[in-house]
């Protein structure tokens, strides 16, 4: 296991610190996002004002968003509906099945794609096996439904690593 296989290029506090600017001056021109505790707390799945002002903020700079998660077909698509952003299901991340899918789905280029996500373990661990861009946030929530808390004890391990390797790691507001 490499270290550099989960190290982040970004991090910031939140997915909604991310500017259709500030995203375009490191080249990416297309989002693809983990959706819980990442777009949306994985206990509250109608999102926030936040969430929405942040994803018209996108589609009014046309930076496409495109949610890729793990979770099934229907839940996604539940969570999803009232956001109006397309998404790929059973995603199998940490692999980069679910990355692939989108960037082919959608004719991007993965030079100019972000993945962003709450966990190393999976979401950055996927973005560096697809070969683009990575952008660790923030938990939304502090606890973590039960099939993330055996990844988050693994991230831990992980984490202290990559610090010992690199030094300490600091979210930002922007990238």
């Amino acid at each position: 296991m490499s270290i550099e296989n989960y190290r982040p290029d970004f991090m910031v506090e939140a997915v909604y610190d991310l500017t259709p600017d500030s995203l375009r001056k490191h080249g990416i021109k297309a989002v693809l996002v983990d959706l819980d505790n990442t777009l949306i707390a994985w206990n509250h799945p109608d999102g926030t004002p936040q969430l929405r002002d942040w994803l018209d903020s996108m589609t009014e700079a046309d930076m496409p968003v495109v949610v890729v998660s793990n979770n099934s077909y229907t839940r996604v698509k539940r969570a999803v509906k009232g956001f109006h952003v397309d998404f790929v299901s059973r995603a199998l991340k940490p692999f980069s099945r679910g990355i692939n899918m989108a960037v082919n789905r959608y004719g991007f280029s993965k030079d100019e794609v972000v993945m962003v996500g709450d966990q190393l373990m999976t979401d950055i661990r996927a973005a560096h096996r697809a070969g683009v861009k990575s952008i660790l946030v923030k938990p939304l929530v502090k606890s973590d439904a039960w099939n993330t808390k055996f990844n988050r004890a693994r991230e831990r391990r992980v984490w202290k690593k990559i610090e010992d390797k690199y030094g300490a790691f600091v979210y930002k507001k922007e990238i």
